[in-house]
């Protein structure tokens, strides 16, 4: 009996095995240890009559997927795991081949692989799911020769994981979630939306950007891997806000995060202006319910308000160690006490001075105030300054309210305020932790303001103020009563990041990537459609940017580092060296062709003091020194490394600057079963990739502290930890990141928990 197999578009057809031994060998092409053979065997189709082609092929991905880790037996009879990562590739490509029919079919065309583009443009421009500045920045003429740029043999580059993951979220399909475009199209697409700003020079910039992306040599950031060419193009990852200690900005900023939240951002806010628990309210004692009940209200607009249907919404509270509510702060997120207290979905960060951690390692006594009556009896705000290496302002203003005799205060231990962060860290994988003195010293615009918090995943650093309303006032005009708000705006953060993917480039390629990089960075903030005003005009001012990297580990694995090593701290120091180096240059080079960020003068990069606190004292660094003071920088703000979590997996490298999970690992998601491993794994590079919770810490907080003296900003950086590890290391592991220079804690990974991943700035 004839077998007839159902067609994508409906239609029956007799079964042609000789098509599916077809595309097998083609998927198996030129991968080692891939037997087309042995694929077509192991997948046992068990072929029937009305079967579809989907079924087949998704029998034969899954097939190829699980050969990535197999069971076999040595010479002794043993099983023993076995990683043929090839297989990834052969999955990838079938997936591939998937894309491409649903493509053809959506699209009305007959051949295999992609189709035209400039048509694929002008629908879905008419669709509304392309942005119509698209049409209006480019002639058809450049759309055809863009077009014709298209390389996709690149989608070759793709792991399994990597093409999945980007055409479940990224690509941009049709109302019904019909395939409309592919890998390729998308990277084509986002280059020539970010190219838009070069004016005549866009077409050689598109091609560029592309190159780039298409190469996996970089990654963007999840709101511009998804939005950029589109309607709405939110292309920022997070932004900070701060609170007044009073209720109009209270409600101001959860406005602000509503909005940022919808539009696929997260929120990083600053709580330690407002009053504590139990103080007084226009002189009546005992009125305030403290920050909780705030922390509490955020909280509720995350879950209320998601990102673009995609995900709940995100934010980051960050709360001073003096704070008098800091004890019920800490426990926000953990399983004991009264739920009503709780925000189980914001994640809690603690501010800390150098005096605490002093204190901390002294065992001595700490004081915990309400910043309310600290403005109150003693004029000023101790949130508002910070230790100088010479200056220790805060220090000087913290003794004063400890000495003042009518000045409230909780006294505690040090080591006790430390025991509740570290209980919350293992229980919860937070508080973050902020290194307040350490990111304000390093501060390249601290003549322009002041640093209190971080964001969401905690590697951007910028001066942040919060917004104070001026006045409301009603008119009354031809008839139409309309109420103007006049806002004094603050400084709210915009976070805009890309990575350069070190596992796939080599220390020589960054000079040439970083320009191209950067000048992609800049053009976002030109380009940006941002959802809140206060946004855009702190943007304006510092035109912040925060290139990162992903695939560190990867790259340390490629040129046979170990992690546990010395030779991995020069490499750290040499490679991040270079990164800033063709980073800051790339940005004094914008501002010759665009002029310097608003803000440049008097900050330490136009003094030169910048330079003088990294100790960058060779010519080349002196003479880009001379350069920078002479042209200026396009952005204030330039580095900062995301965790990198999805696009990293989609550039089939490591996340961020983190040390690898598990080498190779089974993850279960709606039932399916997907092997992973570390990039590029193989006998030879099998030990250099030590997992994360069987590293020693120290030697990664080390590393961090020497990439720090690079990066302006911060980096994402994790500590990871197993339940032998006693609370007398994890205290150590605390101090040592203070003392090594480390400005942010992210998550302590704790073996025993799994951690939410930050996607919102998984650049």
């Amino acid at each position: 009996m004839k077998i007839q197999i159902k067609k994508r578009d409906g239609r029956l057809e007799e079964l042609c095995a000789a098509k599916t031994k077809k595309m097998v060998e083609f998927a198996c092409r030129d991968l080692v240890g891939c037997d087309p053979i042995e694929l077509e065997l192991d997948a046992k189709i068990q072929f029937r009559n009305g079967m579809s082609t989907r079924e087949i092929q998704k029998i034969l991905i899954q097939t190829a997927i699980e050969k990535v880790i197999a069971i076999e037996e040595d010479a002794y009879g043993n099983q023993i795991k076995k990683t043929h990562t090839n297989w990834q590739y052969v999955a990838a490509r079938l997936l591939a081949y998937d894309l491409y029919k649903e493509a053809a079919i959506q699209r009305g065309y007959n051949h295999f692989g992609y189709g035209n583009y400039e048509v694929l443009f002008e629908k879905l421009i008419d669709m509304g799911l392309y942005g119509s500045y698209l049409r209006e920045n480019y002639t058809k003429e450049e759309v055809h020769e863009l077009a014709a740029y298209i390389k996709p043999e690149r989608d070759e580059l793709f792991n399994y994981e990597g093409i999945k993951l980007l055409s479940d979220r990224y690509l941009v399909k049709g109302f019904n979630k019909e395939v409309l475009e592919l890998p390729q199209e998308r990277f084509l697409t986002i280059a020539m939306h970010l190219a838009i700003p070069e004016g005549n020079k866009k077409v050689y910039y598109a091609k560029a950007f592309y190159d780039l992306l298409s190469k996996l040599k970089m990654t963007v950031a999840t709101p511009t891997l998804a939005n950029a060419g589109t309607a709405f193009y939110q292309l920022s990852s997070c932004f900070i806000s701060t609170v007044g200690d009073n209720l109009w900005s209270i409600y101001d900023v959860n406005q602000k995060f509503s909005q940022v939240s919808k539009h696929g951002g997260a929120l990083g806010i600053y709580l330690g202006k407002v009053r504590a628990l139990n103080s007084e309210i226009r002189g009546i004692k005992n009125s305030s319910g403290g920050v909780i009940p705030w922390a509490r209200l955020y909280n509720d607009t995350a879950v209320a308000v998601d990102q673009l249907g995609r995900r709940k919404g995100s934010a980051s509270v960050t709360l001073d160690i003096w704070h008098k509510d800091i004890y019920d702060f800490l426990d926000l997120r953990t399983n004991n006490g009264d739920d009503r207290r709780k925000a189980h979905d914001i994640f809690p960060a603690v501010s800390i001075p150098d005096l605490f951690m002093e204190r901390l390692e002294r065992r001595e006594n700490w004081s915990l105030f309400d910043p309310y009556m600290v403005q109150k009896i003693m004029g000023f705000a101790l949130e508002d300054v910070y230790d100088e290496v010479d200056k220790k302002v805060f220090t000087e203003r913290y003794l004063a309210c400890e000495a003042h005799p009518e000045l409230e205060r909780i006294t505690v231990p040090c080591l006790e305020v430390m025991k509740k962060i570290m209980i919350s860290a293992v229980e919860t994988g937070t508080p973050f932790i902020f290194f307040r003195d350490t990111v304000n010293r390093a501060n390249p615009n601290k003549h322009a303001g002041m640093i209190y918090a971080s964001n969401l995943c905690h590697e951007i650093a910028q001066n942040m103020s919060e917004s104070s309303l001026i006045e409301e006032s009603i008119t009354d005009e031809n008839g139409q009563t309309e109420i103007i708000t006049r806002v004094k705006a603050g400084d709210m953060v915009t976070c805009n990041l890309n990575s350069v993917n070190l596992g796939k480039v080599e220390l020589e390629e960054l000079k040439d990537c970083i320009p191209l990089q950067i000048r992609m960075l800049d053009n976002v903030i030109t380009l940006n459609k941002l959802p809140v005003k206060e946004a855009e005009v702190t943007s304006d001012k510092y035109r912040a940017i925060g290139l990162g990297t992903s695939g560190y580990h990867h790259y340390l694995a490629n040129h046979d580092i170990m992690w546990e090593s010395e030779e991995h701290l020069e490499v750290a120091d040499k490679l991040f060296e270079e990164i800033a180096y063709q980073a800051i240059k790339a940005s004094m080079e914008l501002a010759k062709e665009k002029g310097a960020y608003a803000a440049f003068e008097g900050s330490t990069w136009q003094t030169g003091a910048y330079f003088e606190e990294r100790g960058y004292t060779s010519p080349r660094w002196q003479a880009l020194r001379e350069e920078v003071a002479k042209y200026g920088l396009r952005n204030g703000y330039i580095m900062a490394v995301a965790p990198t979590g999805s696009t990293s997996n989609i550039a089939n490298t490591t996340a961020g600057i983190d040390p690898i999970f598990k080498k190779f690992f089974i993850e279960e998601k709606k039932g399916s079963f997907t092997p992973k491993t570390a990039p590029d794994l193989c006998a030879e590079n099998f030990w250099l990739y030590k997992e994360a919770h069987h590293i020693d810490q120290s030697w990664s907080i080390k590393a961090c502290g020497i990439r720090q003296r690079h990066i302006d900003q911060a980096q994402s950086f994790n500590l990871y930890i197993t339940p032998e590890v006693s609370a007398k290391d994890i205290l150590e592991m605390y101090i040592q990141s203070w003392k090594n220079g480390v400005k942010t804690l992210y998550y302590v990974r704790n073996q025993s928990l799994e951690m939410d991943e930050c996607t919102s700035c998984s650049s």
